[in-house]
């Protein structure tokens, strides 16, 4: 700031706060339609669902037990910006993430902005990660970079040296040295080191060693099978005969597989459709997959749907 350059502050989590509780009895405020906790939005004081948008007004009081003792943890880019008001009252920021980009040409305008105006510090979700080229910019923070590296899914490294190798890309790209701060509770993770040197090739050779040993893609497939239903009976029965006709069938043809239990998916309930999944690892077979087409329309009914990924980006 003293040098009127620029920083990029990266979260990947919008809002405040992440989940509201009751220190005294536990309460979280759920959303009625899917299975998360709701999210804090400060401007506007209220709760929401990132998945369907579902909405209701902060609560001072437990409705559990009647407790002030409300607080509100984790921490999203709003909680971000007003830090910055506090720590730097005469800096100028920007927040770029879903909420203030959802008016048409919002996008635009934040930029141009943050390039016309040299506005000290933008704020923002994934969307700032990549394709930003300021030359202005010297200074990038990433806060909490371990929110994507523990998640349940084979590509979670991948997708966080990824993200980190990107995000540190955007200082420096003028005449002006830049530089990186990364904020982590694990810096021994080799990751965080290959996104700091920008080193494709090492982050490549661990990644794919570790690949190999678990029979990750690219050494199999995993497809998930994942089951949507009003009724949570419904959703996992259809999915169970669904498994049993496609295990019959494997064994008939003598492939080698592996198919994984049904269990309720890591987001049981989204708009009210309740979910499972089981996984399953093969390599490639043509016939297998025409068996699987098949079966697909053969299960395919009004109140329940099943989807079928493979090599799933998301594995929620």
């Amino acid at each position: 700031m003293k040098n009127k350059q620029q920083t990029i502050l990266f979260l990947n989590k919008r809002g405040f706060s992440s989940f509201v509780s009751c220190r005294k009895c536990g309460y979280v405020p759920k959303c009625p339609n899917c299975d998360i906790s709701l999210t804090y939005h400060k401007k506007g004081e209220y709760l929401v669902c990132h998945y369907c948008d579902y909405k209701m007004e902060k609560c001072d009081v437990c409705p559990s037990c009647g407790s002030e003792q409300i607080r509100f943890f984790g921490l999203g880019t709003q909680k971000v910006t007003e830090e910055i008001e506090k720590l730097f009252p005469s800096a100028t920021y920007l927040r770029m993430d879903a909420d203030t980009t959802s008016r048409r040409f919002a996008h635009e305008e934040i930029l141009n902005k943050f390039r016309t105006e040299k506005t000290d510090i933008l704020v923002g979700t994934q969307m700032i990660t990549k394709g930003l080229d300021f030359e202005n910019v010297t200074l990038v923070g990433v806060i909490a970079a371990d929110l994507s590296l523990y998640r349940d899914d084979f590509r979670s490294g991948e997708k966080t040296f990824s993200l980190l190798a990107q995000v540190i890309g955007r200082a420096g790209r003028g005449d002006t040295e830049g530089r990186a701060v990364v904020q982590t509770y694990y810096p021994e993770n080799e990751i965080f080191e290959y996104a700091a040197n920008q080193n494709y090739e090492k982050f490549y050779k661990n990644e794919i060693v570790l690949r190999r040993q678990m029979l990750y893609p690219p050494f199999c497939e995993i497809m998930i099978f994942t089951s949507a239903s009003d009724s949570e009976k419904c959703a996992f029965d259809t999915l169970l005969n669904f498994r049993s006709a496609l295990l019959e069938k494997i064994k008939e043809k003598s492939v080698m597989a592996d198919v994984f239990g049904v269990q309720s998916a890591p987001m049981h309930k989204i708009n009210n459709k309740y979910r499972f999944r089981f996984i399953m690892k093969m390599n490639y077979n043509r016939e297998i997959y025409d068996y699987i087409h098949s079966l697909l329309k053969n299960f395919y009914k009004d109140d329940v749907s099943i989807i079928a990924d493979v090599n799933p980006v998301n594995m929620y």
